[in-house]
This record gives C-alpha cells, structure tokens and sequence, in this order.
C-alpha cells in the first residue's frame, strides 16, 4: 500500500531548522522489523525563505528516529476502510525529530537541493521534488527522513513524503 506523510496546513506552515544538523530531521518514516518502505516522492514548497545557505535533504539510516510528534501516515488512495501503516512517521519543526548522527559510512543521502541565497519577496517560486527512477528499499528498524534548513533563520514550508509499504519477505 501507498502512505501519505505531510507537514503543515494551508494555515501553519511549519519553520525548518537554523542549518542541517547531523541528528535533527523534520520528518521521518521509520520501518519496523519486517517491514520494508520504498520513499516515491518528496515535495518541499518553501513559503517564506528566509536565511540564507538553504538545505533540503532526504536521507536514510539503518536506524529508527527517537524522537518527534507522531503523525499517522494516510493512505494515498483517500480509501478511509483500507489497512493503516504499520510503519510509523513524525513530523515536527525546527529539527525536531530526532534520527541517529549522520556518518559517511551509514547514512545514505538519496536527494539534496539548496539555494545560497535568500528568497526574499519578488524571487520566483521555490519548490523542491525528489521522484526517483530506482527507489530506494529501507527495511527492518530503519528510517527514511527529510531535512529543511538555513542559516539565520529557518524557512517556513509546506512538504509531503509519499511511500509505499511492503512486508520484507515479500522483496527479499
């Protein structure tokens, strides 16, 4: 099945962190023991840019986040009688979910984006998309996460994670 993670509403953006820090995500989907999830698409719509130095990353690591509001996935089909995700997600600002130190040696980056500038009024629309041609599988205890961040001040965003769900023995 196809799963939904998203952060903010159309009233509350959420505020991205003041730069990537190796342990600090604003969203993540973390995969359970026997649990495979394939990450489809990642949408980042900068509201305000704000700072400067911007990053945008997704990432995995064979670990589960520790830390972070928990936010139900929704099934993208809209079918509200279909199964509920057995993976588990969170979504919270300001780097506020927390994943394991990031390591040349066990943190794979799947996409990454930036602006080094500000994009202050007049600037043209900012959006940011990671739709893979291989996806990637993350399975058994780990985690798939999104990055968002600048410096000086940390851009206020709207951002979705889309995923499917797979049980492992079923890709092994």
């Amino acid at each position: 099945r196809g799963y939904h993670v998203r952060a903010g509403t159309i009233t509350t953006p959420l505020v991205g962190d003041v730069v990537i820090t190796d342990t600090a995500a604003e969203m993540a989907v973390d995969a359970s023991q026997g649990l495979a999830i394939i990450p489809v698409y990642l949408n980042v719509s900068v509201r305000l840019g704000g700072g400067t130095l911007h990053e945008y990353a997704l990432k995995s690591v064979d670990t589960a986040s520790t830390a972070g509001t928990v936010f139900t996935p929704l099934l993208l089909l809209g079918d509200t009688d279909g199964a509920a995700a057995t993976a588990t997600a969170r979504v919270q600002a300001a780097g506020s979910v927390t994943v394991t130190a990031e390591l040349a040696t066990t943190t794979r980056r799947l996409w990454s984006g930036g602006n080094p500038v500000a994009v202050a009024a007049g600037h043209e629309f900012t959006t940011y998309e990671y739709e893979p041609r291989l996806p990637h599988v993350i399975a058994n205890n780990a985690c798939c996460y999104a990055q968002i961040a600048a410096t000086t001040t940390g851009p206020s965003y709207y951002a979705s994670l889309d995923f499917l769900e797979l049980r492992w023995v079923n890709i092994n």
